[in-house]
């Protein structure tokens, strides 16, 4: 098993700093401010939400404010486990509910704390927050133990989640309680491995063997299980194939509004789902060493993750959508199988509010996941923009990798110790790239590039990734556009209507109000041949641009008639109606997945008369 590097060894550098920045200057860095569900939470002694929201928040909101060492964010996430651990019960039960009532509080929560616990803890090194760890799942041990307590509902089928926070006391206190907690939660959670007949057809019910994210959450399971108790067998690339087969998307995510919804690629897939899926990968990849979850977790985090946010973070959809030409309230019933009418709009709590609160954990964890270790090795295990700052090997020794990956494919690293070390450098190539050039030359690799020599002072190396722009098959002969790690998309010219108002307490206003966004551009097209062209621009302050990206791909289209799904009139049809081009072939820009709102992803080989 490798492991990464601690969170406080890694410093931010470049495009993925300006992320979380933008990130932190919008809803999640602002959300204890703005919506009550976090701000008078029953978490922190209000009257609003105490079970999943405040907990899912900091979960995302503590990495961001550490990464980017932002004091006044570290005070205010001080502030929330402050007053959480304050509320804890000499017991341990540590969730806002009486323990009278704890018999019907759904322990998913207990799980969520506790994750936040560890990770605050891995963070800052606090006492409190690890004596609060320790409480608060020796207290669930002794309530299940007991059989005071039973896990149903949503704790039933995340029972993994709680493995995570487990591990990181066991790593800690090597105490046999632990471990059979561990098997308590195992042995009462959901097996998903009786599920699996159910995802291969989409059904318009709502379940929770079914639902996005408790399985996008499961993918891990196996991993979190050997991590902990060392013995498990991995079937998550078996269950990975069946879920892409029916319920696959173009950018490697998986249908799911709010249960599996096929391989339309006019159905939704949910922001909870997103970052959760990234999340499985990155402990899927640590657990196994396996360099396709990484490749995996690329796709999502560069296309999915940016897309279903507005580029300056401060508005979000429930669920987005492959082909999506409108992102406006149905006028009648909802298109998508079990989530509301609005629940493709841009807004501070479409459909639900679990994905307002559970929206920024995405670009932190990717931002931790970039340095791992093992034995004699410090791997690099994405190209993405960060310095490692770490003691070991005899020295102190930092990389810093400075690139533009994905909007590029060149990265420089270097490698300065302050004393002679010997060490391998592992540099993962992605497996889009079949050559690779190190300092201009070309060299063989197996999925790493691997150094190994003694390191002292400073040293450079240039790195180069090979690929040609492509297309690549879909479901109903369909194609896509894609180049390395990125999915290209047409984008389609768009208004964005403002929506204030207030609800159930809950105000919407600028700049967290919602939107609709309307279709006012050309999109009904189809790739009128397979001959795609690069080109690199300035772009702008947001990575993920929509008015200015840094790469496009020029294309050829044609116009064609694609119809809309019976009953509406702006959800396009999964599939167009004709693929005889209506025009003449025209040269169009393509742009980055995750800097369109309003999009064509997958469209047809046209055919001329």
């Amino acid at each position: 098993m490798l492991k990464f590097f601690a969170p406080t060894e890694i410093k931010l550098e470049g495009w993925l700093k300006r992320q979380l920045e933008i990130e932190a200057n919008g809803l999640c860095g602002n959300l204890d401010k703005i919506w009550p569900d976090v701000r008078d939470s029953a978490w922190i002694g209000g009257d609003r939400e105490g079970w999943e929201r405040v907990p899912y928040w900091l979960d995302g909101f503590i990495p961001l404010a550490y990464l980017l060492d932002n004091e006044d964010m570290k005070a205010r996430a001080e502030k929330y486990v402050n007053a959480i651990i304050k509320r804890q019960k000499p017991s341990g039960w540590i969730c806002p509910c009486d323990e009278d009532k704890i018999k019907t509080y759904d322990l998913w929560a207990v799980f969520l704390i506790g994750k936040v616990l560890a990770l605050y803890h891995e963070y800052t090194k606090k006492r409190s927050a690890f004596n609060a760890l320790y409480k608060a799942l020796k207290n669930l041990y002794e309530l299940l133990k007991a059989d005071e307590v039973k896990l149903f509902s949503w704790a039933k089928f995340r029972w993994y989640e709680c493995f995570i926070p487990i591990k990181y006391l066991y790593d800690k206190k090597h105490e046999s309680w632990l471990l059979e907690l561990a098997q308590i939660l195992k042995d009462q959670g959901a097996d998903y491995g009786e599920f699996e007949e159910l995802w291969k057809t989409p059904m318009n019910v709502w379940r929770l063997d079914t639902h996005i994210v408790n399985i996008c959450m499961e993918m891990k399971s196996e991993a979190v299980v050997k991590a902990l108790f060392g013995k498990s067998d991995i079937s998550a690339a078996k269950r990975y194939q069946l879920l892409k087969k029916y319920n696959g998307t173009a950018v490697e995510t998986f249908t799911g509004d709010e249960c599996l919804s096929g391989v339309r690629n006019n159905q939704g897939t949910e922001l909870c789902a997103v970052n959760e899926l990234m999340y499985s990968y990155e402990w899927l990849y640590i657990v196994t060493g396996n360099t396709v979850w990484l490749d995996r977790l690329e796709k999502i985090a560069f296309n999915a993750l940016p897309a279903t946010f507005s580029v300056d973070m401060w508005t979000h959809q429930y669920v987005q959508m492959v082909n999506q030409i409108s992102a406006k309230k149905f006028g009648g019933k909802s298109y998508f199988r079990t989530n509301n009418s609005e629940a493709h709009i841009f807004g501070l709590e479409p459909n639900f509010g679990c994905c307002t609160a559970n929206g920024a954990q995405g670009y932190p964890k990717l931002a931790t996941s970039v340095f791992a270790k093992q034995r004699g090795a410090i791997i690099c295990t994405m190209m993405l923009p960060s310095t490692l700052n770490t003691k070991a090997f005899g020295a102190n020794i930092s990389v810093k990798i400075a690139t533009e990956y994905p909007f590029r494919h060149k990265a420089s690293y270097t490698v300065n110790t302050d004393s002679p070390a010997k060490f391998k450098l592992k540099i993962r190539i992605p497996s889009f790239s079949k050559q690779v050039k190190v300092n201009g030359q070309f060299k063989d690799f197996d999925n790493y590039l691997v150094i190994d020599k003694i390191w002292n002072g400073e040293e450079k190396i240039e790195i180069e990734l090979f690929d040609t722009p492509h297309l690549t098959g879909r479901p109903y002969d369909l194609n896509v556009a894609e180049w390395g790690a990125l999915v290209f998309a047409l984008p389609i010219k768009t208004r964005w209507e403002m929506i204030e108002y207030e609800k159930n307490g809950v105000e919407r206003r600028a700049p967290y109000c919602d939107y609709y966004l309307h279709n006012e551009g050309e999109w009904r097209y189809g790739f009128s041949d397979d001959s795609l062209q690069i080109d690199f621009n300035e772009g702008d302050i947001y990575p993920f641009s929509t008015e200015h990206p840094s790469v496009v791909l020029k294309a050829n289209l044609a116009k064609i008639n694609w119809g809309y799904e019976d009953g509406y009139s702006d959800v396009s049809n999964h599939i167009p109606a004709s693929r005889t081009a209506l025009s003449a072939p025209e040269t169009i820009e393509l742009i980055p997945y995750g800097s369109t709102k309003l999009r064509m992803t997958e469209m047809p080989m046209v055919k001329f008369k």
